[in-house]
């Protein structure tokens, strides 16, 4: 099956990525990795065992549209927005819970308003600033 730059991602072709990232040795090496295309390439190459024919820059381009989507929900359900939700939001909480969330903190006026101390509590424990 020939998969386009501009074909969408069925159900079960996210579920397989969600499946290979949510590896620990995988998540370990996409944490914080600024220059990861060997990464891409590998999951690229499981994804392809898996019956996903997927390279390796539409991988990387689904890892960060779902990660950014991901981070759009947790901030609206911070901010007391729950009715924004996504397909997915489970199990990408479950794979990016302990990942820091600096950066949508940090374009707020330029300064960071969370810190790594808050970031290890449960959202029932935030202290009120």
């Amino acid at each position: 099956m020939e998969s386009g730059a501009g074909k969408h991602w069925t159900e079960e072709e996210v579920k397989a990525l969600l499946s290979v990232w949510s590896e620990k040795n995988i998540r370990k090496q996409l944490h914080g990795t600024l220059r990861n295309k060997g990464i891409f390439i590998y999951i690229a190459k499981r994804l392809q065992e898996l019956g996903v024919c997927r390279d390796w820059k539409q991988c990387r381009a689904k890892y960060k549209n779902l990660k950014y989507e991901y981070r759009t929900v947790k901030y609206a359900h911070n901010s007391g927005d729950v009715t924004k939700t996504m397909k997915f939001f489970h199990d990408l909480d479950a794979i990016l819970r302990y990942e820091p969330v600096t950066q949508l903190a940090e374009e707020e006026n330029g300064r960071c308003s969370v810190t790594e101390a808050q970031l290890n509590t449960s959202p029932t424990t935030e202290s009120t600033q």
